[in-house]
């Protein structure tokens, strides 16, 4: 992969991108090779993200110009931003650009057909999921939006949308609560079959989304939970590409090099991986034979991908941010906190790996961090801290709580938890608000940092006691409760990275040596 094109010198303002600027572009952009005009919808995607059109979008164009078929996208947000703004004034095109330190690749993805903007009502939405044209449903909602308890994977009841939508089903507000309706619409309509298929970072994600929803839907009392259970499939998929925020520099760059205004702009590493759990009702589109791969069980790629690549790249956004690094690549760069990362997948994280045939754990890790190192790629610490609270317990607290059960030390995977505490601590009043932060929890712990104070194996007990992120057993562990709060006290101190320096500074012997107590 090349650099594609010079900067483009202009006296004018650049054409923005549409359909009636696909022939005009410069031949360096890559261009969708099927007739767009002849697309028409047979999916739709809720949560038209940068994720999404960098990776199951781009799979969708792999698929169309390999073999044209009825796979027309149709891009819906339930929440902001608004599309019409972007992809909707584009006619649904944009730049897919991929990058690797000073290389850039730049394409139009053509398989997003229309959007819908459905923020305000259910409305818009349910009538796209609930058209007969509609086969598959894709969604990539973020972890918060499947309404769940992250330490169990049940429907939250409690949830503010929830109870909304428990009291107003007809007009639902939360994705559960509109996937529900939509599906009732289908029965009571034409009854075809469905795949809801989850690409969010959840283990599980298939079976979390039919809990969910059909939490919701048992309580209809109209037959919907059987029709649901006979005619709807939630399979569980892996999904793997590094895509940040587009900025807008990267804006800029598509005006530079190639010549047109793109407000859509997405930028992606050159890796993608999706893995797909091979259980669909009805048509599906066949992106494997595009690079995607269908498996009878997605959970050993689901937990390589996510206790390495997202174990990696939580620790180093919170241990990034408490020592003022910016950006991943930033902290991968510092010889501190690549070494510490190393070793804690290393020493801690692949023995709780289950075995995968043709695989190497070892250079998973190492590949892993190369891509991290990626300069190209500027994903903010801040960003990937954001829901920590819904992503610690799949990348940090399974493989801890898998090391204690067998008497297996957990003295560095327990400092990314307590970098997620400090956190939060950090930009309470009491603390300092050092940054604002985005997560469920965060005004729940920022009251308990504003009550306790400085107390650090009270702050540390009291975050512990919350079982909707830390299962009771788990927090009850003695060698663990120790562990975290060692951790908080340096974190938290004016020297946050002296407690990463003496974790690696501990003989190996003494690390893995420790008392014969499971959680």
């Amino acid at each position: 992969m090349g650099r594609r094109g010079e900067p483009v010198s202009t006296s004018t303002p650049p054409e923005t991108l549409g359909p009636e600027l696909i022939s005009r572009l410069s031949s360096s952009v890559q261009k969708p090779s099927y007739d767009r005009a002849a697309l028409v919808p047979g999916m739709a995607h809720i949560g038209v993200g940068a994720f999404h059109r960098c990776h199951q979008a781009e799979y969708t164009d792999d698929l169309l110009s390999r073999r044209f078929d009825r796979w027309g996208v149709v891009g819906i947000n339930i929440r902001a931003p608004y599309l019409s703004e972007t992809l909707g004034r584009q006619g649904g095109l944009y730049t897919r650009l991929i990058r690797q330190d000073s290389q850039i690749e730049a394409r139009i993805i053509g398989s997003i057909v229309s959007v819908v903007d459905s923020q305000d009502s259910a409305a818009p939405a349910l009538g796209v999921l609930a058209s007969a044209d509609i086969d598959m449903v894709t969604l990539t909602v973020t972890e918060k939006g499947y309404c769940h308890i992250p330490s169990s994977g049940a429907l939250d009841l409690a949830h503010p949308d929830v109870v909304h939508d428990l009291a107003n089903p007809l007009e639902p507000r939360s994705v559960p609560g509109i996937l529900a309706r939509a599906l009732e619409l289908r029965m009571a309509s034409h009854s075809r079959p469905v795949t809801l298929l989850s690409c969010d970072n959840i283990p599980t994600n298939g079976i979390i989304l039919e809990n969910v929803v059909q939490a919701l839907a048992s309580r209809r009392g109209n037959g919907l939970s059987d029709w649901i259970a006979a005619n709807v499939a939630f399979p569980s998929a892996m999904v793997d590409r590094i895509a940040p925020a587009t900025s807008e520099a990267d804006i800029e760059t598509v005006e530079q090099h190639f010549g047109y205004r793109d407000a859509a702009v997405v930028v992606g590493e050159p890796f993608r991986q999706w893995v797909i759990e091979q259980k669909f009702a009805g048509r599906v589109p066949r992106w494997d034979r595009v690079g995607a791969t269908f498996v009878g069980d997605v959970t050993p790629f689901e937990h390589l991908k996510m206790r390495v690549l997202n174990g990696a790249q939580t620790t180093l956004a919170y241990l990034g941010v408490l020592a003022g690094l910016e950006h991943t690549s930033d902290a991968i760069a510092d010889p501190l906190l690549a070494a510490f990362v190393r070793r804690m997948l290393i020493d801690e994280t692949l023995p709780t790996l289950m075995p995968m045939p043709g695989v190497s754990p070892e250079a998973y890790v190492e590949q892993s961090l190369a891509r991290l190192r990626n300069t190209a790629i500027r994903h903010r610490n801040h960003q990937i801290a954001t829901d920590g609270s819904q992503k610690i317990v799949q990348r940090l607290l399974n493989p801890i709580r898998d090391r204690l059960r067998r008497g297996e030390s957990i003295a560095l995977l327990s400092v990314p938890v307590a970098g997620w505490m400090a956190y939060l601590i950090r930009s309470s009043a009491r603390f300092g608000r050092h940054w604002p932060v985005s997560d469920p929890y965060a005004d729940r712990i920022a009251g308990i940092a504003d009550s306790v104070g400085t107390d650090t194996k009270a702050l540390a007990a009291a975050i512990l006691a919350i079982d909707t992120i830390f299962d009771p057993e788990l927090a009850a562990n003695g060698d663990f409760r120790r562990a975290i709060t060692s951790a908080l006290d340096g974190l938290l101190s004016d020297n946050p990275m002296a407690v990463v320096r003496r974790s690696l500074e501990q003989p190996e012997v003494a690390r893995l040596k420790r008392p014969a107590q499971s959680a």
